[in-house]
């Protein structure tokens, strides 16, 4: 249905510390979707309840590069954090394997 909503899952220290612990898993999605939208998505794609969503918007800013030093501007971005149902996982983040070498 929306599957173009989604469009990478972060993977940080951070977010393995919050899928492990909050059962909380963190995508990178269009900058025009709503969260409805991503939570269809994710129970779509994934098949697993969501109990809910929070969004974080980035802002575009402006960044130096090159020898020259030209200005350049970096796209703006939207990253949804989404909890599961206890019980439920994406097996995306593959967090078994990560626990035990740690």
């Amino acid at each position: 249905m929306q599957t173009f909503a989604i469009t990478k899952p972060v993977v940080t220290e951070k977010t393995y510390r919050l899928a492990s612990s909050q059962n909380a898993y963190t995508f990178e999605v269009s900058t025009n979707v709503t969260k409805n939208q991503i939570k269809q998505a994710i129970e779509e794609i994934f098949s697993v309840t969501v109990v809910a969503v929070r969004t974080l918007m980035y802002q575009s800013r402006s960044k130096r590069v090159g020898k020259k030093r030209l200005l350049s501007q970096k796209t703006k971005k939207k990253r949804a954090v989404v909890t599961l149902k206890s019980g439920d996982s994406i097996d995306l983040f593959n967090l078994s394997s990560k626990e035990k070498s740690a």
